[in-house]
């Protein structure tokens, strides 16, 4: 019995080390011909982005500069100001609006695009106050003073209120950096917090919504929202000692992008919230954001074999995809 146990363990290794040299392979295939196609677009798409970026004769250098005279020696307050309130005003404009659907079930028409159908029709209004109560919380007890005390270490790297923006071109790499770092930290950080002490203590709470809305993509745990979504998010600014206006357009979209994947419809020409909607629904699955290492971590396997993995994409068009690629009829 015991050489039939090491044998079949024996046989076993094989298998996994050729998935896990398989994942890799399809992965860097992946990888590499989507640099590709970066390559041969790079000069003539960044041509016309440049082209529009300078094309009102430095009027964002000047509009920066203005504000730099008007700030003069109090730089820190410009810096305060800028990193506190524009987030915010993306946020919660756009989780106002998803609130209003939320709450009141209208424009019907919307509902057609729910992820999870049956669900949040309305939201629980004891609930979702509780939620808010955290979230505001979270934002002004924890995400504030992470900002603020990100002034004085970026002054000691680079001041990031310095006269010139940055080109076009570097910003456009600060991205691919900050995208690349946060999705690194968030995937290791959050699949550490499903382990079974750590998710008992501190992530259940962001899992006690199965059928997540826009607002609780802050909903966490005061550790959880530190160390999976504050330090994921300041370390790309840090490691390249960004500018004000880089850190501020990444700190808008980042929240803007967590709520999309929170909020529960899968709505035309928007991005697909289709893959963290399904690891609320199933816990142990399609713990990132980009998904590559859930790909090669093998962590999205069962994601794939559901109807949800097919509407997995852009929605192009006004017919919902949970109308155009229905889920497979129950058996009773």
């Amino acid at each position: 019995m015991k050489g039939e146990a090491g044998s079949q363990r024996r046989d076993e290794q094989p298998e996994q080390e050729g998935h896990i040299w398989g994942s890799m392979r399809r992965t860097a295939f992946i990888l590499g011909s989507g640099l590709l196609l970066l390559v041969a677009f790079w000069n003539s798409v960044t041509w016309h982005l440049q082209r529009f970026w300078g094309a009102s004769g430095y009027f964002w250098q000047a509009q920066w500069e203005r504000l730099l005279f008007a700030f003069e020696g109090k730089e820190w307050i410009l810096y305060i100001l800028s990193i506190t309130h524009v987030p915010l005003v993306f946020f919660w404009g756009l989780n106002g609006l998803l609130l209003v659907v939320d709450t009141t079930g209208k424009p019907s028409f919307i509902s057609r695009y729910r992820i999870q159908p049956g669900t949040n029709e309305p939201v629980d209004p004891v609930k979702l106050r509780q939620s808010i109560r955290t979230v505001l919380m979270n934002q002004f007890l924890i995400s504030l003073p992470v900002m603020v005390l990100l002034y004085p270490i970026l002054k000691l790297w680079r001041d990031p209120c310095r006269r010139e923006l940055p080109t076009f071109h570097w910003f456009l790499l600060e991205l691919v950096v900050f995208t690349l770092i946060e999705e690194i930290m968030f995937y290791y950080s959050h699949r550490l917090l499903h382990h079974p002490k750590l998710y008992k203590k501190i992530h259940k709470k962001h899992h006690e919504w199965t059928a997540p809305i826009g607002v609780i993509s802050l909903y966490a745990h005061p550790i959880e929202h530190l160390v999976s979504n504050m330090l994921p998010a300041v370390a790309g600014p840090l490691v390249m000692g960004s500018h004000l206006s880089s850190i501020v357009v990444w700190s808008s979209l980042a929240l803007v992008i967590t709520t999309i994947s929170h909020c529960g419809y899968h709505l035309p020409f928007l991005p697909s919230p289709e893959f963290h909607d399904y690891h609320h629904l199933k816990f142990n699955q399609c713990y990132g954001v980009l998904g590559v290492l859930d790909h090669l971590h093998g962590t999205d396997t069962l994601f794939k074999q559901t109807k949800a993995y097919e509407r997995h994409i852009l929605l192009l068009g006004l017919t919902p995809l949970s109308e155009s690629i229905p889920d497979s009829p129950k058996m009773e």
